[in-house]
């Protein structure tokens, strides 16, 4: 027993000192956990904003100082992702090392993707409206859009209930015209 005590001392006194003697290798845990924080935070702001396609760019955060790289579409989202990683609380500096690539997409692309974001930003509407709708079941209704036009698909447990589904859609901002192959439980 006289042998474990000043073994085990040992050991915590090595365990709980080595972050001392390390100071300057390497950043504390609480350091790391705000700079992760903050890394979170600049992505959180610029995923919200709107205007960048994420996936593009990296976030690395040492001593509060932010390096963003990667690419964006144009100078005016290279600055605007830079004042957006400046304006947050904790952020000491900003590195800006985006580079601006211009896509290169033929109009048929274009008009394409744009169809397509704007379908799915309908969706995304009608979907969220049948959730909010007290008395809906919305959740297991099935929305699809194509070129503007909407498709329902589900059961529903009344006419009424169908009948303000298929409102709700047609209503949305967008839509050419709503399908519905929504059925009635009996």
């Amino acid at each position: 027993m006289k042998r474990i005590i000043p073994a085990l001392t040992m050991t915590v006194m090595t365990v709980f000192s080595t972050p001392l003697l390390a100071e300057g290798i390497s950043a504390s845990p609480t350091q790391s956990a705000t700079d992760d924080a903050i890394a979170g935070k600049v992505e959180a702001a610029l995923l919200f904003s709107g205007q960048f396609d994420t996936m593009d760019i990296r976030t690395d955060v040492s001593k509060g100082q932010v390096i963003l790289t990667g690419k964006v579409n144009s100078e005016v989202n290279r600055e605007l992702a830079q004042e957006v990683a400046a304006s947050l609380d904790g952020v000491v500096s900003v590195e800006n090392k985006l580079d601006v690539v211009k896509p290169a997409l033929l109009e048929g692309d274009l008009v394409t993707l744009l169809h397509g974001v704007r379908d799915a930003q309908m969706v995304s509407l009608i979907r969220t409206q049948l959730l909010l709708e007290s008395g809906l079941s919305g959740d297991d209704i099935d929305v699809h859009a194509l070129r503007g036009i909407v498709t329902l698909t589900g059961k529903v447990e009344s006419l009424t209930e169908r009948d303000l589904i298929i409102a709700i859609a047609k209503n949305t901002d967008d839509v050419v015209d709503v399908k519905s192959e929504l059925s009635v439980d009996s």
